[in-house]
């Protein structure tokens, strides 16, 4: 039951879904403008700027405070279509940057920060190709860790369960290719009517996982049997998933006009949703199995020296699986009743009930692991 918590991990509120027409317009029309910026550049300057950026992302991926980078030797400053192309240099004493210092360093600070303020800095410069590029590299850092550090997935969609306001649910599309041919080794053989004459068909995952953004990190089916070897596993896909969505809430940290991207708004999308209902599903099976090691427990008569409880769940709002802790038996030598894991139970139900710091969606999921707990013991 993971403890780890990732303060970079809370993204933006569910209403940010899709790009709101009103509020993002100034959004779109920054994004727009360093798109333009960007694309106007020599062929060699952007390939420049794209180095520069794979060696700040890893930076940003390690939390390397301290880093050093370059700007480019000379910029295009004019980008509208009535202007004449200019291109300036850039200053060789402005050339070569750095960020953090030994401060920095000994206070751990977040690497996004110091080079959001470093390239904020020099975006302020009076020198207007120092400016021009840094906007540039700035657009080049989160254009890559959005494009090229994160893998594309399936063209999904999702519903919203009752009640809820982020839609995890997918909807299978029936015009949408399911398969691929591959060896038999990777992939699991499916026949489908009026397709006998044609053979085997291979598919690389189950039907249940190819209705997500990325089949390869989905554990779990709709029915919350569990699709991989263990849960140590399961937990691996949920880690990748929970670092995919830190990517994208760094490139935002760093630049928030990405959020206009439309590759942004569709991993995002896509990777939301799926986190959200693998993890649920995850903390789901945990719970089972944690009922389960209970009931053997009390029939070998292992619980009559106390008892607390650790109720995994997912919390959709910070994106981490996390635990209920409470204690059902003192420390002592208390013969274990199932009528203490019910009493328990049902004053943990009270207390989430009215537990503000959890959206309305987790507080559902929990109370229903917590009202199961109960039922099982109570019978």
């Amino acid at each position: 039951m993971a403890k780890n918590e990732s303060k970079t991990n809370r993204l933006l509120d569910s209403s940010q879904l899709t790009p709101q027409a009103d509020t993002a317009s100034p959004l779109q029309q920054e994004y727009e403008e360093r798109v333009r910026l960007f694309d106007t550049q020599p062929a060699i300057v952007r390939h420049f700027l794209e180095g520069q950026a794979r060696k700040l992302a890893e930076a940003i991926r390690h939390n390397q405070v301290q880093t050093s980078f370059m700007l480019p030797d000379r910029v295009v400053i004019n980008t509208s279509p009535q202007d004449k192309v200019t291109t300036i240099t850039v200053p060789e004493e402005y050339r070569q940057q750095a960020t953090g210092g030994v401060i920095d360093r000994l206070a751990r600070s977040d690497m996004r920060w110091v080079l959001r303020q470093r390239l904020a800095e020099l975006e302020d410069s009076p020198v207007p190709p120092v400016a021009t590029s840094a906007k540039l590299l700035r657009h080049a850092l989160v254009m890559h860790m959005v494009q090229h550090m994160l893998p594309s997935g399936r063209s999904v969609t999702y519903r919203a369960a009752e009640g809820e306001e982020i839609p995890t649910l997918p909807i299978e599309d029936q015009a949408q290719p399911e398969s691929a041919i591959t060896q038999s080794s990777d992939a699991i053989a499916e026949e489908k009517e009026g397709e006998k004459e044609r053979g085997e068909l291979q598919t690389p995952f189950v039907p249940a996982a190819r209705r997500f953004y990325l089949p390869q990190w989905v554990a779990f089916d709709d029915q919350g049997h569990m699709l991989v070897k263990s849960v140590n596993e399961a937990e691996s896909h949920l880690a990748s998933m929970q670092a995919f969505l830190t990517i994208l809430h760094n490139a935002v940290a760093i630049a928030p006009y990405i959020v206009a991207d439309p590759e942004y708004q569709q991993k995002r999308y896509g990777m939301l949703g799926q986190l959200i209902n693998q993890g649920r599903a995850l903390a789901w099976h945990q719970t089972q199995e944690m009922i389960a090691i209970i009931i053997r427990r009390a029939t070998a008569q292992d619980l009559n020296r106390g008892l607390s409880l650790s109720v995994p769940y997912f919390d959709d709002q910070d994106l981490q699986l996390r635990t209920r802790d409470f204690e059902v038996i003192p420390a002592g030598r208390i013969m274990f009743v199932g009528a203490f894991v019910v009493r328990a139970a049902r004053e943990e139900q009270a207390k989430v009930a009215q537990d503000t710091r959890l959206s309305p969606s987790t507080r559902k999921y929990l109370l229903k692991e917590l009202n199961t707990l109960e039922k099982v013991f109570a019978r």
